[in-house]
């Protein structure tokens, strides 16, 4: 009996801390190490070839495999990083349309056939007429159009990495960017081989300037899922043949 009582008294505490946690904005998360965003396991960003160093003498500012004061700073070696602006604005128009139509018609006949031309015809009942042996005619018509039209804008900018160097000096890079608003993550990839030369002072390449460029922008999350049809009906349109 004196559970009860305890617990009927301690209802109303419990109803009231509810409601005040409903109704306090969110909180921030403990500060500790950033490392858990990464994923918490171990990075294998490709890295450069290792560089011994050299003690630096008294009074120097310089010491071995150090870069440059007055050298360019743009990336040049595994594991650097440079900015990619990709600025895609293509547009598209297409409109085909095509008309076909073949009419034929061909008949063949036998006047004469070793004087037994009445013979065949009591074999077909009457029937036979050797005029008019063979007779067809085909007709045929056909009607397509089609049309594009599609126009796509995109404007974004991703920070890549060098991930390897070829033989005749170009450089392979590869970056990824993911944001997540709320429920629904964004991500954005970019992948190919650039030269260079073509690395401006700032740090920075167009996407025009990247070779075998493969650059993805999508989503998942709540939003990607309600305008994607069911596994149901994706699975209906797979095995019908209309």
């Amino acid at each position: 009996m004196g559970e009860v009582q305890q617990d009927a008294l301690a209802a109303p505490g419990v109803a009231y801390n509810a409601a005040r946690s409903a109704l306090a904005p969110p909180q921030f998360q403990p500060v500790g190490s950033p490392a858990a965003l990464t994923g918490g396991e171990q990075q294998t960003v490709p890295q450069p070839e290792p560089v011994a160093f050299e003690t630096p003498r008294a009074g120097s500012l310089w010491r071995s495999g150090s870069r440059s004061f007055f050298n360019d700073q743009r990336a040049s070696r595994i594991g650097d990083i440079l900015t990619v602006n990709i600025e895609i604005d293509d547009k598209a128009q297409v409109s085909n349309s095509s008309s076909r139509s073949r009419d034929s018609s061909s008949s063949a006949g036998l006047g004469h056939f070793f004087g037994l031309e009445s013979s065949l015809g009591q074999a077909f009942n009457g029937a036979f007429d050797p005029s008019q042996l063979v007779e067809g005619e085909a007709q045929s018509e056909h009607n397509g159009t089609g049309a594009i039209n599609r126009q796509e804008k995109i404007e974004l900018t991703v920070a890549a990495v060098i991930v390897d160097r070829l033989p005749n000096g170009n450089l392979v890079i590869a970056g990824r960017q993911e944001v997540r608003i709320n429920a629904e993550l964004r991500e954005l990839t970019v992948s190919g081989i650039i030269r260079p030369e073509d690395i401006t002072a700032s740090n920075t390449i167009d996407h025009t300037q990247i070779a075998e460029a493969r650059i993805a922008y999508g989503g998942r999350g709540q939003i990607s899922a309600v305008q994607r049809p069911n596994w149901g009906q994706r699975m209906a349109d797979t095995i019908t043949p209309w």
